[in-house]
């Protein structure tokens, strides 16, 4: 049994019992509607206790509230209770994008997970308050700053999954979507330990251009579209208005501005944009860094 199967089961039987209890009342209404009119009985009478029908509408409603209960519970300590053979994954949100790091070290923007073997994500925010959420595994835990959750599920097919942030975040939170990739075992092994796409995957573009996988594309474009962030189409060489220690100046977006801005966002923010954009200095290496510079000067 997976998670899956687990919030269906339990969504399963709450419907079997809603639908139940509606047509019970309902029909029971149109009796009593038909049975008790004002044509068959014009004058009223005055119905005493009746014990038996008492102990009937408190046992029935108690017996059907405590199965909910027990199989809602069966599910929960089996959505908690972690499999010993789980791989570990690391799940990080930050404004507006996520982070996934494996036990070797090895980083991305999209999950990369084994069909058939259980993973455990170890989730936390850098910021704000986020929520990671699987609908195709019926999996959705809340990413905390400072603290650090967890939720495990069971990739059991191959294929692409949406993963959504669903706790409202901010202006990007609608863009604060990744997938999740479900691929063979093998695959996974090879992917993993090598740095580059999949073997199902040669001769495809990488899975995601390290703007992507930095999450910049969450807030700036490439082609110029308006996003939370001013577009890198264009942008270097450009003059720039920004806003320095509290003063308007007009700057020129060369390579030590793009590298400045990259690493301290905070030290010149674009005029008529928020400052929103977190700290990169220790999320990003000098090689990265100079990698995001090229990537930003050749969209002309």
């Amino acid at each position: 049994m997976n998670s899956t199967q687990t919030v269906d089961n339990v969504f399963l039987l709450i419907l079997a019992i809603s639908v139940g209890l509606l047509t019970g009342i309902v029909t029971t209404m149109i009796y009593f509607a038909i049975r008790y009119n004002s044509k068959r009985h014009p004058f009223s009478e005055n119905i005493r206790d009746n014990l038996t029908l008492e102990i009937v509408w408190v046992v029935i409603p108690l017996i059907i509230v405590l199965a909910m209960f027990f199989y809602g519970w069966k599910g929960f300590r089996f959505m908690r209770t972690v499999p010993a053979n789980a791989i570990q994954v690391k799940a990080y949100a930050r404004m507006w994008q996520w982070s996934f790091e494996y036990e070797n070290g090895r980083t991305d923007g999209t999950l990369v997970v084994p069909a058939g073997r259980p993973v455990k994500l170890l989730i936390t925010s850098r910021d704000v308050l986020h929520s990671l959420f699987i609908p195709a595994f019926r999996i959705k835990e809340d990413a905390v700053p400072g603290m650090q959750t967890y939720l495990w599920f069971l990739p059991d097919r191959e294929g692409e999954y949406d993963l959504f942030c669903s706790e409202y975040c901010g202006r990007g939170h609608s863009s604060m979507i990744t997938k999740v990739k479900v691929v063979a075992d093998d695959n996974f092994r090879v992917w993993l330990n090598k740095e580059g796409v999949m073997p199902a995957e040669t001769g495809k573009a990488p899975m995601a251009s390290l703007l992507q996988k930095k999450g910049c594309l969450s807030c700036h474009s490439a082609d110029g579209t308006k996003k939370v962030g001013p577009t890198f189409k264009g942008l270097f060489g450009s003059s720039v208005e920004v806003i320095t220690s509290g003063k308007e100046r007009i700057v020129v977006a060369d390579e030590e501005y793009l590298r400045r801005s990259l690493a301290d966002p905070k030290a010149d923010i674009v005029k008529g944009f928020p400052p929103i954009m977190p700290q990169m200095k220790d999320e990003i290496s000098p090689d990265e860094l100079s990698e995001l510079v090229r990537k930003i000067q050749g969209l002309k």
